[in-house]
């Protein structure tokens, strides 16, 4: 009878534990469906209420469903604000992958005094709030006639989104052999052509997260947007879809049109490339 017991005990204890395991993760699944839901819900519902007229947009039940509100929307100066959007997010993203692209191989690659230094200031720009930059930048441009203008809004956005950009791709160049660059240089190639047909498409992974990092920071800027475009015919996407709420009265129809089409290219441009910026992400996080 003791053996008995001696034996039953180990086998216990090995399916409390099985028990306990399989109870940890039901209550992972069960906390990865509540967060999921209070993530897509909020989403998912503004897309459904576009669609709605706004008498019946939060009524329980009776919905009325209409394309009024985009066909409203689109005859509005947020056409325009769709194209302001799209020229500063995407000439931005192109310069500033362009510049991050070739600081980051600098930084990692070459050898030169106060290269640390160098480093940290770059780093530093990402320490400051906006906001505490926004009084002096407007002043700046003022002075040089850079207000109301694309030229002003792109040399912003590039200068934000370069700093968390270069320190990427630095932590992902780090993953990258050396030996392909000087078998290269040895082939007869410079400098610039080992970064831009050696370097640049072992790097894509890295360099997808970095431009859609910058894009979808620049697509929701609303501080710099407010500060420095005060002409109608400027004004980005976030701008015109604040004016929609008005003192007394909310235009719900275009708020809700407008958001979705906000989210839409965001949404569009993440889940296709998800799994390229999740690598690029991690092989970006390498310590320095």
């Amino acid at each position: 009878m003791a053996l008995v017991g001696t034996a039953a005990a180990p086998a216990f204890r090995i399916s409390q534990r099985v028990g306990l395991s399989l109870l940890a993760e039901l209550g992972l699944v069960a906390l990865t469906l509540v967060v999921l839901f209070v993530l897509v819900y909020p989403t998912a519902w503004i897309f459904v209420a576009s669609f709605r007229t706004p008498e019946t947009m939060f009524a329980a039940s009776g919905w009325v469903f209409t394309f009024d509100n985009y066909v409203t929307l689109l005859k509005s100066e947020f056409t325009r604000a769709i194209f302001n959007s799209l020229l500063l997010c995407i000439v931005s993203v192109l310069v500033s992958t362009f510049v991050s692209v070739i600081a980051a191989y600098v930084f990692s690659r070459l050898r030169f005094r106060g290269k640390r230094l160098i480093f940290s200031s770059v780093m530093l720009g990402q320490t400051f709030p906006w906001i505490i930059l926004v009084t002096p930048l407007f002043v700046l441009f003022a002075r040089i006639g850079l207000l109301n203008s694309y030229l002003g809004m792109i040399f912003v956005y590039v200068a934000v989104s370069i700093p968390f950009s270069i320190y990427l791709l630095v932590g992902y160049l780090e993953s990258v052999p050396r030996s392909l660059d000087e078998a290269a240089i040895i082939d007869g190639c410079s400098q610039f052509q080992v970064i831009w047909r050696i370097v640049f498409p072992i790097m894509l992974p890295g360099i997808v997260a970095t431009a859609t990092y910058a894009f979808l920071l620049c697509w929701s800027e609303y501080l710099f947007a407010l500060a420095f475009l005060t002409q109608s015919e400027l004004k980005t996407m976030p701008l015109v879809l604040n004016a929609f709420f008005g003192e007394n009265v909310v235009e719900w129809g275009n708020v809700m049109a407008g958001s979705a089409l906000t989210t839409l290219p965001t949404l569009l441009l993440f889940l296709p490339l998800q799994t390229k910026m999740t690598s690029g992400l991690a092989a970006g996080s390498v310590k320095q």
